[in-house]
C-alpha cells in the first residue's frame, strides 16, 4: 500500500497536519506517527513556505506523505515541486475551477481539491475535480484555511453518505479536544489540522499531535 493509498484508506480515520515550517517539526511527526504533512505555498499565508527554502523536503520522500497547498496559484509551480521531488501530491485550496486540475491530470499527479463550506450548495461540483479526496474546510473568504473555524458537519456527513467512493478529510477548528468527535461523527478518510496542533503559526506543538493522534486512532478502532 502506497502512502497515498493508506492515508486515504477508508477502514481508519488518518492525520494530516498542515502548517509545516521547520524540518525539526517534519520530522517529529514521522517519529511519533502522523500520515501526511501540509506544506503552505501561498505568499499570504502565515505558515508560508517559500518554495527557496523547500529543499529540505527531499529527506522525507518515503517516509510521511507530502501534501503541497495552493491557493489559485499558476500550475507550474506545483508542477515543478513535483519533478523536482519535492512533494507527493497537490491541494488546491483556493476558487480553482475543474478545468484548473486539468494540468495535474494529464502528468498523473493525485490532486485534493479543498472547499470552504458553508451550506450543501458549496459542494455542488465537488465531484467534477477528479480530485483523489476532496477537503472540506471552514468557509474563510480571504484567508483560504487555518483560522480555526468549525462549519456545520451534518454536510460533511451528508456529502460522505451520498459519495462513499470519494475520499473525504475533514478541516476546520480540528482541535484535540474534539478530534475523536469530529472522527466518529463523519468518519472521514483524515482529518486536517493547522492551528488545533500549534504553539504559534507554523510552529507545532507535539503534546497537542500526539492527543490527536490518540483520538484518532483509538476511533479507528471502534
Amino acid at each position: 500500500m502506497t502512502l497515498l493509498e493508506r492515508f486515504l484508506d477508508p477502514s481508519s480515520v488518518s492525520l494530516k497536519i498542515c502548517g509545516i515550517t521547520r524540518q525539526s517539526d517534519a520530522e517529529q511527526l514521522i517519529v511519533l506517527g502522523v500520515h501526511a504533512l501540509g506544506l503552505n505555498f501561498w505568499p499570504m499565508s502565515k505558515r508560508y513556505l517559500p518554495p527557496a527554502n523547500a529543499a529540505w523536503l527531499h529527506s522525507l520522500a518515503g517516509r510521511i506523505l507530502r501534501v503541497g497547498v495552493f491557493v489559485n496559484a499558476p500550475a507550474e509551480l506545483p508542477l515543478q515541486l513535483i519533478r523536482d521531488g519535492l512533494l507527493d501530491l497537490i491541494q488546491l485550496h483556493g476558487d480553482e475551477a475543474p478545468t484548473d486540475a486539468a494540468h495535474f491530470h494529464a502528468t498523473h499527479i493525485p490532486i485534493i481539491k479543498a472547499f470552504g463550506v458553508k451550506s450543501r450548495a458549496d459542494l455542488a461540483h465537488a465531484t467534477e475535480y477528479g480530485a483523489a479526496a476532496i477537503l472540506l474546510d471552514a468557509h474563510a473568504p480571504g484567508s483560504y484555511g487555518g483560522t480555526g473555524g468549525v462549519f456545520d458537519w451534518n454536510v460533511a456527513r451528508e456529502f460522505r453518505a451520498q459519495h462513499p467512493q470519494l475520499p473525504m478529510i475533514l478541516a476546520g477548528g480540528i482541535v484535540p479536544d474534539n478530534a475523536a468527535l469530529a472522527a466518529r461523527r463523519v468518519r472521514p478518510a483524515a482529518l486536517d489540522v493547522a492551528s488545533g496542533a500549534e504553539l504559534s503559526p507554523g510552529i507545532k506543538d507535539f503534546a497537542k499531535v500526539q492527543a490527536l493522534l490518540e483520538a484518532v486512532n483509538a476511533e479507528s478502532l471502534q
